[in-house]
């Protein structure tokens, strides 16, 4: 069963390795709540986490919801 999400958040998964990325990178795939590969975390759709998102765009998969 797939839990149900709230309308207004984004699906952000970790899909490649953070080995050999810059210490800024890093810290921001952190801040964005991630700690492993295929890792999966819901947050707010707000323009904090999108530029966030930006930052690390071909570190992550994005998922609107």
């Amino acid at each position: 069963m797939a839990k149900a999400t709230k309308p207004g958040t984004l699906k952000i998964t970790l899909v490649k390795s953070m080995i050999g990325a810059p210490q800024d990178q890093k810290a921001t795939v952190r801040a964005l709540g991630l700690k492993r590969m295929h890792q999966t975390v819901e947050q707010p759709d707000t323009p904090a986490i999108r530029g966030m998102v930006f930052k690390v765009k071909h570190l992550v998969k994005v998922e609107e919801q």
